[in-house]
């Protein structure tokens, strides 16, 4: 039955082998067998050796375990006895276990590492610890390892004094990062949403109809319109609802539309008209001829004011000067800037600018909506801007088409 030994149970045999031979030699010296001493000395020499050469027949064989012990204790002694007298590295073993071990100076640097790693596991085999170990190159310098040596000694050594002082430089070096409290954000949000309510109470002040004309205000209509969908797919927008404002936002006129074609859809959660309020027989509704009549006689020689007016006329299939339309959906200072540069300019929705300049709320989710509140929405936007917006038109020598055509006829004249 073959047994299989550890490597130190075999390095353990390999000793006691080596010892039992020396003390043997010795016994047989002091008989005065020296001849015979000294004959069995070399025959062990030459054991250990050729212990420590294995034959070529038994390399891929299992050796017993005597075997490995004898092989074993040649090479530790040889190899204790070149550690000793090598002049690589030097050990020096004082009273108080402190090994100062000589780097060879040929070495590379990770070869030095290696050395370095073995030598300091060899000491721990004896019992010393690391930090009683001094690692000094071949000129007398101590090497550089020794310092990274102690600092991870030190960063291992379970001392509350120095766990203390590294936590108070850790907190020097590194300062707690600070985060607001939910409660500071919400107020702060609070603040800002007063501050932009001010605002607009200052902007709603200063475009205040009082300090405007009454010729002047004259000039100014708003209008808004619903449409209803009608056609196979329901794309298709008619006239449903118009509603017209002055410059206070006094309605004009509002009324439904009678819808001469088949209504296929009639957007009831948008546009708040029901199938009653544009049935033929509601005599309060209008025909769309009629309401296209009544809106051009409102708009003649007047501005138009409104936000995407170019649905409104085409829901009433009317046309009004370009120079005299103020359309809060393509006031540039009202747009919202989309692109990589921003240099594109996009609409926005009357809800969202009307709560932003305005601090109001229109065209709830849920709610229907009203072409008199949109129209309403609209002028209100226009009177905030009303004054910066016209200088920019004269500054651009505006008044459209018209305007120009008439400055034509004069220097004709």
């Amino acid at each position: 039955m073959a047994v299989f030994l550890t490597k130190n149970a075999k390095a353990e045999m390999r000793r006691r082998r080596r010892k039992k031979e020396m003390a043997e030699t010795a016994k047989n010296g002091v008989n005065g067998h020296d001849e015979d001493g000294a004959k069995t000395t070399q025959q062990s020499h030459a054991n250990a050796v050729d212990s420590r050469q294995p034959s070529s027949s038994s390399l891929g064989k299992k050796r017993s375990a005597e075997q490995i012990s004898s092989n074993g204790q040649c090479n530790q002694d040889e190899g204790g006895d070149s550690h000793n007298g090598g002049s690589n590295k030097v050990a020096k073993l004082d009273k108080h276990r402190s090994l100062t071990i000589i780097v060879p100076s040929e070495l590379t640097s990770k070869e030095s590492k290696k050395f370095r790693k073995d030598e300091r596991r060899k000491a721990r085999a004896q019992g010393i610890s690391d930090d009683k170990i001094t690692f000094v190159s071949k000129n007398g310098s101590i090497n550089a390892s020794n310092n990274s040596d102690t600092r991870k000694t030190n960063k291992n050594s379970t001392d509350p004094e120095n766990e203390e002082h590294t936590e108070n430089n850790n907190n020097i070096n590194k300062p707690k990062k600070s985060f607001p409290r939910i409660n500071d954000l919400l107020n702060q949000h609070a603040q800002q949403q007063q501050q932009q309510l001010q605002l607009r109470k200052h902007r709603l002040s200063n475009s205040t109809s009082s300090n405007i004309p009454s010729a002047l205000k004259q000039k100014y209509i708003a209008i808004d319109c619903e449409m209803v969908g009608i056609g196979p797919t329901s794309t298709k927008s008619a006239l449903a609802r118009a509603s017209a404002v002055d410059y206070d936002g006094n309605i004009l006129l509002d009324t439904f539309v009678r819808v001469p074609e088949r209504v296929t859809d009639f957007r009831t959660s948008v546009s708040g008209v029901r199938p009653k309020d544009i049935s033929v027989k509601n005599v309060n509704a209008m025909d769309p001829e009629e309401v296209r009549n009544k809106i051009g006689k409102l708009l003649l020689g007047k501005i138009l004011v409104g936000h995407a007016l170019k649905n409104d006329l085409d829901a009433l299939m009317i046309t009004h000067p370009r120079g005299d339309m103020r359309d809060t959906a393509r006031y540039k200072p009202f747009m919202r800037a989309t692109g990589r540069s921003g240099g594109k300019l996009r609409p926005r929705k009357l809800r969202d600018l009307v709560w932003e300049e305005l601090g109001k709320r229109i065209q709830v989710e849920g709610e229907s909506h009203s072409s008199v509140d949109d129209a309403r929405a609209s002028m209100e936007l226009f009177r905030c801007v009303r004054e910066r917006w016209e200088k920019e038109l004269e500054g651009k020598g505006g008044g459209g088409k018209r305007r120009k055509t008439a400055k034509k006829k004069e220097s004709i004249k």
